[in-house]
């Protein structure tokens, strides 16, 4: 059996060293940039979580029946507005008060002050201080209505921190993905460059560029494929863990934004893949013979 020459085992060595490498360097950039999609994701599920769990007490008139408190809570259900509502008779509320103070304070009065109320959650799209203003004034326009409470110094206070937040990620995922296709763009350079005498090699014996071109598209786009489920898999164990040491993360998942995220993932690795491979391979099929020596 014919031994393989040993410029030629030493060719096909680096080669294989080369994908290795880049597929290596994609899969562990994508990853990253994954986790920082997937903390985006939950601190958005967590801003609507946090200002949907911003309540309203409406308290009602003195007078108003039971029969009538039920159909105001179902008129308020049918708004656009409302995320949920809860009707609290004034003898629970009254329970809850006194166990909050530990003392009994209906019996030192001889009479329950408080009022029937409903609790109302609003959609976190509705939580600005101009929507919630609008609100108000619709729910004190209702004859049932004696008082709407709400602590709106939280609310601005919670918009307030959560912009702030929402930029900083926002700014943060700008910086990463600018370093994602620098890293990528460099490693796929630094594996065409190792391949360029090749090229000049293809060139020399009267292939066109389109051909000599086709098998290096093939193969970035299989290595951002691979890469990209990789790294999609390293984010699903990640995830997996997160939610067993903290079972509240359930309650942020959103299958939609999660697949949406996995698409983006994908479609990222292939594109910027193939993108630098096209770009290195094009450098390399119209420099000069002299510059490849340097």
């Amino acid at each position: 059996m014919a031994s393989i020459p040993q410029d030629e085992r030493y060719f096909k060595k680096r080669i294989t060293t080369s994908y290795l490498t880049t597929g290596i360097s994609t899969t562990l950039v994508l990853f990253l940039l994954g986790l920082i999609g997937l903390i985006f994701l939950h601190a958005s599920k967590l801003s609507d979580y946090v200002k949907e769990n911003i309540g309203f007490s409406i308290m009602i008139r003195e007078g108003v029946k039971e029969a009538g408190i039920l159909e105001l809570k179902k008129r308020l259900d049918l708004e656009h507005y409302v995320k949920s509502s809860e009707y609290i008779p004034k003898e629970r509320a009254a329970d809850q008060l006194q166990e909050e103070l530990g003392e009994d304070f209906i019996g030192f009065l001889g009479y329950n002050p408080l009022l029937h109320s409903i609790d109302l959650h609003l959609k976190a799209s509705y939580t600005n201080a101009d929507s919630i203003a609008k609100i108000e004034r619709n729910l004190l326009a209702r004859p049932e209505v004696k008082e709407v409470f709400y602590q709106k110094s939280l609310i601005d206070l919670i918009n307030k921190n959560l912009n702030k937040l929402s930029l900083v990620l926002l700014v943060f995922s700008g910086i990463m993905f600018f370093i994602t296709i620098v890293l990528i763009n460099n490693t796929i350079r630094l594996a065409i460059y190792s391949k360029r005498f090749l090229i000049r090699s293809m060139q020399l014996v009267g292939a066109t560029e389109g051909f000599i071109r086709m098998p290096f598209l093939r193969k970035s786009i299989a290595n951002g494929v691979l890469s990209s489920f990789l790294a999609i898999g390293m984010m699903v164990v990640t995830l997996y863990f997160s939610v067993d040491q903290l079972p509240e993360l359930m309650e942020l998942q959103d299958p939609l934004r999660l697949a949406v995220l996995v698409v983006l993932i994908i479609g990222m690795g292939i594109g910027i893949s193939w993108s630098s491979t096209y770009m290195a391979v094009r450098k390399y099929l119209r420099i000069k013979t002299d510059l490849l020596y340097t």
